[in-house]
């Protein structure tokens, strides 16, 4: 009886890791980015406020601009290029009006954030890492998961016109 226990657990161990191997799912994610091991920086929400920002046309959204204590030193002391280590994140919402808002004020005139939009958006300095892109890392996550890496090929190009402020578009509103 104990050599049939022995053998089913063995067995049932067996069986769930060859079943836990590589799916689907798990293929995406070893494709998707691997700054922060793949997974949300646990306190990014306890980050101080950089900035605030409304962009218009298509992208419509409102964005809080947070960083890290690097990050926040970094903007404090004017210092570019950025230290190695500073982190930026973009959260990002729809750009609604609220209409309980423009009754009180008894008119339409204000807007406040909506859904969230797009995922938190980061970007990483480490010089040696990244080189390529400028020294920084870009890496997104929507629900919680990181987005493939191959979708963030854009975002150096984007940030290409920041050059002059280390590829940095946001400046600190203090």
């Amino acid at each position: 009886m104990t050599r049939f226990i022995f053998a089913f657990v063995s067995i049932t161990s067996l069986f769930g890791a060859v079943s836990y191997g590589a799916t689907p799912s798990d293929q995406s994610d070893a494709e998707a980015s691997t700054i922060f091991g793949g997974k949300l920086p646990p306190d990014y929400r306890d980050w101080k406020l950089i900035s605030v920002a409304h962009e218009e046309g298509t992208l419509n959204d409102l964005r809080a601009i947070l960083g890290n204590d690097v990050a926040i030193t970094a903007y404090r002391q004017g210092k570019l290029p950025f230290p190695e280590g500073t982190i930026i994140a973009r959260l990002a919402w729809n750009y609604t009006p609220s209409e309980e808002n423009d009754k009180v004020f008894g008119k339409p005139q204000s807007f406040v954030a909506g859904a969230p939009k797009e995922g938190v958006q980061f970007m990483v300095k480490d010089s040696s890492k990244y080189a390529s892109t400028g020294g920084w890392g870009f890496t997104e996550f929507i629900d919680s998961k990181p987005v493939p890496q191959n979708a963030l090929n854009g975002c150096f190009s984007c940030h290409l016109p920041a050059k002059a402020s280390d590829f940095v578009f946001t400046h600190y509103a203090p």
